[in-house]
């Protein structure tokens, strides 16, 4: 659905969503909230004036669709969608060796590269996790696609991987060799850089050297230790209590070797560990600068300039939990709508922060699916329907107010 902008609307409403993962895309969550609280709104703002005796005069609704990401799954849909970005499909390696159809955006010499479209969870054949094997080296291959389309500035979204190899593969994919003693190239996976002796950066490709580097991650993890890439983030990828130690000791020896022969140590930075410590390398070797991936993402869609007018902000995501709380994207466009200032409301699949949690986040209004359905199948399948409704009772009580003058 494209932006509707009135010369002189008199009420401006922006819709600017997460996917809700398993059911709706973002963009798909954008348009369907947008429609139905325009019809909501109407309804209401007539129904109210005619039950006052007044006049129902129209009142122009205008709206604006952004659908967002906060650098996971959907952060290309949303660069496409919502910055006028166009999207290169290329085959790559998925997280297991096996040839995957990734898509990474493209604006002039600017690229945005979404690692779940090349190397996340949701790229694992069947859906079993390779903890110990997984690569990064299919991120690597669109890192490299999106230099040949002629990028100086690439952001890095990091979100939802399913490896943890500290960005070995994406160094392979970019003409490095990871040696061990023999001088045999390391097999793929975070296990194997137990067996790392040395790293020929010889081959690695220059432009690399080049680029302007931005990594859209959220968290702010080191590399190693009990706050690090593998004892957090390696049991969501299927690792054990052992695979996380034998992880960690691993990553631990790639952050010696790269230091050695570099010069060079991100591994207590802010962020080295996210995505199974793609963090350190960009951070390091690749000289990135760390940004959350929702700011990242409404910079590119140019959020300021279309949303100065908004007298409402509609934001929402699948589940609105504690986890929101830590930058995702619910709180992230309460963050920018603060700015314009206009209130927020999030509408989300399922809702577990009591209403002073959200309310001390900066949210006006927050409601979930499993408020008018409880059976979370019953969400899953039918998102779109039970959506739709939210949107208009939504917009019905909006449509309203601005009838009273409240």
């Amino acid at each position: 659905m494209p932006s509707t902008s009135p010369t002189s609307p008199a009420f401006h409403v922006v819709v600017a969503p997460d996917k809700f993962k398993g059911s709706l895309t973002a963009g798909e969550v954008a348009q369907v909230v947008a429609e139905n609280f325009v019809e909501g709104f109407s309804a209401g703002y007539h129904r109210t004036r005619l039950d006052a005796g007044a006049e129902s005069v129209g009142m122009t609704v205008a709206w604006t669709v952004l659908p967002v990401a906060d650098g996971g799954e959907g952060t290309v849909e949303a660069a496409l969608r919502s910055a006028g970005f166009r999207a290169v499909a290329t085959r790559v390696p998925g997280p297991t060796g096996e040839s995957v159809e990734a898509t990474f955006a493209r604006d002039g010499d600017v690229a945005l590269v979404e690692m779940a479209q090349a190397s996340g969870l949701d790229r694992l054949p069947g859906g079993t996790p390779a903890p110990l094997t997984a690569t990064t080296r299919g991120t690597g291959a669109l890192i490299r696609s999106a230099l040949d389309f002629g990028a100086r500035e690439i952001v890095l979204a990091v979100g939802g991987s399913a490896t943890t190899d500290g960005g070995a593969g994406i160094l392979t994919a970019l003409g490095a060799r990871l040696l061990d003693a023999a001088g045999h190239d390391l097999p793929d996976g975070g296990a194997a850089l137990l067996d790392l002796e040395r790293i020929d950066l010889s081959g690695l490709d220059p432009r690399v050297r080049s680029v302007t580097w931005t990594l859209a991650a959220d968290v702010d993890n080191p590399l190693l230790g009990e706050r690090g890439a593998a004892a957090v983030f390696g049991p969501q990828k299927g690792a054990s209590p052992a695979d996380v130690d034998l992880l960690d000791r691993a990553l631990t020896r790639f952050a010696d070797v790269l230091a050695a022969q570099t010069g060079q140590d991100a591994r207590a930075v802010p962020g080295a560990g996210a995505a199974g410590g793609v963090g350190f390398l960009a951070l390091g070797l690749l000289g990135a600068t760390r940004r959350p991936g929702i700011e990242v993402v409404l910079d590119l869609a140019n959020w300021r300039e279309r949303t100065r007018d908004a007298d409402l902000v509609i934001t929402g995501e699948g589940s609105f939990d504690e986890q929101s709380l830590g930058g995702k994207t619910p709180v992230g466009v309460a963050a920018a709508a603060a700015r314009i200032p206009a209130p927020v409301v999030v509408l989300s699949g399922r809702r577990t922060l009591e209403e002073a949690a959200w309310r001390a986040a900066g949210f006006a209004d927050a409601r979930a699916l499993t408020d008018v359905e409880p059976d979370p199948r019953v969400c899953l399948r039918d998102a779109h329907r039970l959506l739709a409704g939210l949107a208009r009772d939504l917009g019905a009580e909006h449509g309203a107010r601005a009838a009273t003058g409240r």
